[in-house]
């Protein structure tokens, strides 16, 4: 706050906090410290019936809430709107009844007011020894100077020229639902590209969009970030080159396939092609990526599939759904938090097993006689990589397939039985 304000920015930016407010009097705080917008977690949450037994990451909420288990929800969440939007009147009244004792009419009254909050003591010798007049200090700055964000939006930038082209393009397809085939050449300044497709997709025909009829985009080039954010159902999208970060955020279905140029020399499985944070919150669909990603591949997944040919740290975290199969090394920390879908890993140096987090999964060798359903659904789906994106590196896995096999690992949560993963996946499906 201080700082947008001496640089003649705190009009154009709105400044949210959040973390742990629960009432009327942590607002107001809040609100003299500089902030205009405030975050509710926890108390949200009790209000839908949260007992606040701190589970959630075990996919085993016993009141509904933070689960991807439908029967829980359906049997043991109570909650409802009316119950959130009743917290919320609580919160307002009690932020108007500080207000009136202040002898303000309204919250704006007192963003920035750092001078209505004074240091109380502390009850210790080490806290009295903290100094918290610079959070008071409003900088020496002219009082004149905005406290708040005052214009509804700053105009971008970045016009999306080359996404409304490709709307202008595609959208009589779209509409009479024929599909169609369509190419263009990417540069890195074109960002999020496919979410005006997928919105016009998910508009006309909605969730399950054109999948018997696709709109198809050839690409070359360089992606931006967020290449295939929330890719729709019917949309599929190759490119031939590579992409920044966020590919496939909140992917709900479709196809994403990136392989190297043509005329590229280096092998797929050395080099990068993905950023960082790919598959982030996905819900569906299929990616495939003739090369390596960067961290945090898969985060947060509930649903879709991927080939990668390498991942840095923080694969699968917080992962409740889909397949991830990782043709190369891992980064440290695998599937930390991960409670639902599984990943195959192949293990080149042996050292797998100190690259994961152990809390909530195990791992098990699939060449084992009992393990024969995953190690063709294995195959089957290395074949898909290698006929989609051509992936020499794929297809001398699989033409040396039996000694590959034994460098392979399931990954899975604890909580999952391995005898019905497979199972569970094509209820999911269906």
């Amino acid at each position: 706050h201080q700082v947008l304000r001496a640089n003649n920015l705190r009009d154009k930016v709105r400044v949210q906090t959040d973390g742990g407010l629960k009432t009327g009097l942590d607002v107001v705080k809040a609100a003299m410290l500089g902030a205009e917008s405030f975050g509710f977690g926890t108390g949200p949450m009790i209000a839908m019936g949260c007992k606040f037994l701190r589970i959630c990451h075990l996919n085993n909420c016993a009141t509904g809430i933070a689960t991807q288990n439908a029967v829980l929800r359906e049997i043991h969440f109570t909650g409802n709107v009316e119950k959130v939007k009743n917290y919320f009147r609580f919160i307002a009244r009690d932020v108007r009844e500080i207000l009136a004792t202040l002898g303000v009419s309204k919250l704006a009254d007192v963003i920035g007011r750092t001078d209505l909050l004074e240091v109380i003591e502390g009850d210790t010798q080490r806290k009295n020894k903290l100094n918290l007049q610079p959070l008071l200090s409003d900088g020496g700055l002219s009082k004149d100077l905005p406290q708040y964000c005052v214009h509804p939006h700053n105009e971008p930038f970045d016009k999306g020229e080359m996404a409304e082209q490709m709307v202008k393009d595609c959208l009589p397809a779209i509409l009479s639902k024929s599909g169609g085939s369509f190419s263009y050449h990417l540069k890195n300044i074109h960002r999020s590209i496919g979410a005006r497709l997928s919105g016009e997709i998910a508009k006309a025909h909605g969730a399950e969009g054109m999948g018997d009829n696709p709109i198809e985009l050839e690409l070359t080039g360089t992606a931006g970030q967020s290449f295939g954010v929330w890719n729709a159902a019917g949309l599929h999208m190759t490119l031939k080159g590579d992409a920044n970060d966020y590919v496939c955020k909140g992917m709900a279905g479709g196809r994403v396939v990136l392989s190297p140029p043509d005329n590229s020399n280096f092998k797929s499985q050395e080099a990068t092609i993905i950023g960082n944070t790919c598959l982030y919150g996905a819900t569906g669909g299929r990616l495939f990526a003739a090369g390596l990603a960067g961290e945090r591949f898969a985060v947060r997944n509930s649903g879709a599939q991927a080939v990668v040919e390498g991942i840095g740290d923080h694969g699968c975290e917080y992962m409740t759904g889909g397949i991830i199969t990782v043709l190369g090394r891992t980064g440290l920390n695998f599937g930390a938090g991960m409670t639902g879908g599984f990943a195959y890993v192949l293990d080149l140096d042996k050292d797998f097993v100190d690259r994961i987090n152990h809390e909530l999964i195990d791992i098990h060798r699939i060449s084992s006689e009992n393990m024969e359903a995953y190690r063709f659904h294995l195959e089957e789906i290395i074949q898909q990589h290698v006929d989609f994106t051509g992936s020499e590196w794929g297809q001398y896995i699989l033409d040396n397939f039996p000694h590959y096999l034994r460098k392979f690992w399931l990954v899975k949560p604890k909580a999952a039985d391995i005898g019905s993963l497979l199972e569970t996946l094509e209820q999911e499906a269906a």
